[in-house]
């Protein structure tokens, strides 16, 4: 067994555990998300995009880059299965 990563795995669980304590609780309204993201999403999306629908604007617009990485791996894997499939068996 490799000591080293043992000893790097446990290190990085005790970070992670201890990072937790300083995340907002789950739903909590007055987190920084919530009370600043959130609300700057909603007031500037349709003056910065052009686009009534506030979802269409953050998915098209704001998180574009993402989308389309999203959108490229979903596609190469459906044409992946695609090619697998029509193999048909043989190797």
């Amino acid at each position: 067994m490799n000591v080293k990563a043992l000893l790097a795995v446990l290190l990085i669980g005790v970070i992670l555990f201890w990072a937790v304590g300083d995340m907002p609780a789950f739903g909590d309204p007055q987190s920084p998300a919530t009370r600043y993201t959130g609300k700057l999403y909603v007031d500037l999306a349709l003056q910065d995009v052009g686009v009534e629908n506030i979802v269409t604007a953050i998915l098209a617009s704001y998180r574009g880059f993402d989308t389309l990485g999203e959108t490229v791996v979903i596609f190469t894997a459906g044409i992946s299965v695609a090619l697998l499939l029509r193999r048909g068996g043989r190797l």
